[in-house]
């Protein structure tokens, strides 16, 4: 179940102090209340601790339909980078709405508010969502984003994570061919701030200049049999390195891939 929002206002969330660690990262957006590319949902569930916020943010039309974007994070609750950054480059797409031209970007900071709320890697639950999608799970926040994932097609999504275990930047790809034309980029990006891990072996998996094409069952993707095949990137930053540096490597991740998507888009039109 979602509420969508008609103002350009932050849904309420509040019901106790406990949820103000929600409330204090989604605060920077209250001042772009009045923005007219802006609208927030509130996603519910029965059985869920706290509501999923979910933000909508329509750029200037593009001469075509608009591609859609699913953009993740706090899927583990004390990996925070992601969340703050997520927020940032939406405050950043109102100031410059032209680098979302063509797109209409789908943001969910707080994957699992309970995680965060406690700062914890798993929900309240004691789950690890991620590694509970499309498997049949009952789990309600992964419930609610596999609806969404399902209802919005998603042409592409990206998700956000930190490693304690990397003293660098990788990403994993998944999906449609191009995922790692538009990886690779982002990495590059990334590495003005951060280092590349550029080991054999990440996290367990054959890797490639910082790029490994094998996941985790259970991940927060798309299904395997969605039609059209979205592209699908995770990144991640070392999280012994400060929150600060982290979040400038993944905005500058972001909007790399807002920018070769949209290169991609116009090649292909010229063909």
């Amino acid at each position: 179940m979602s509420l969508l929002l008609d103002e350009c206002r932050l849904p309420v969330m509040l019901g106790d102090v406990a949820e103000s660690r929600i409330t204090a990262a989604l605060a920077p957006l209250h001042t772009h209340r009045q923005c007219a590319h802006l609208r927030f949902a509130t996603l519910n569930e029965p059985g869920l601790a706290h509501p999923l916020t979910h933000i909508i943010f329509n750029g200037p039309p593009g001469g075509g339909d608009p591609v859609r974007i699913g953009f993740f994070a706090g899927i583990h609750g004390d990996e925070t980078a992601g969340v703050h950054s997520l927020i940032r480059f939406v405050s950043g797409l109102v100031n410059t709405p032209s680098r979302a031209r063509g797109y209409q970007l789908h943001v969910y900071p707080v994957c699992n508010p309970s995680g965060f709320e406690d700062a914890t890697r798993h929900s309240r639950n004691g789950k690890d969502l991620n590694r509970e999608f499309w498997i049949g799970s009952q789990e309600p926040e992964v419930q609610v984003l596999e609806r969404e994932i399902l209802s919005h097609r998603f042409h592409g999504l990206v998700s956000l994570h930190a490693d304690d275990t990397s003293e660098g930047v990788y990403g994993f790809v998944r999906g449609a061919v191009l995922s790692q034309a538009l990886l690779e980029p982002a990495l590059r990006a990334a590495s003005a701030i951060l280092p590349r891990n550029r080991n054999s072996i990440i996290d367990g998996f054959p890797a490639r200049d910082g790029i490994i094409s094998e996941c985790y069952d259970g991940i927060l993707t798309s299904p395997r049999d969605l039609d059209p095949t979205p592209f699908e990137l995770i990144l991640e930053t070392p999280q012994s390195a400060p929150d600060a540096r982290q979040e400038e490597a993944l905005l500058l991740a972001l909007h790399s891939i807002l920018a070769e998507y949209q290169n991609f888009l116009s090649y292909a039109a010229d063909l």
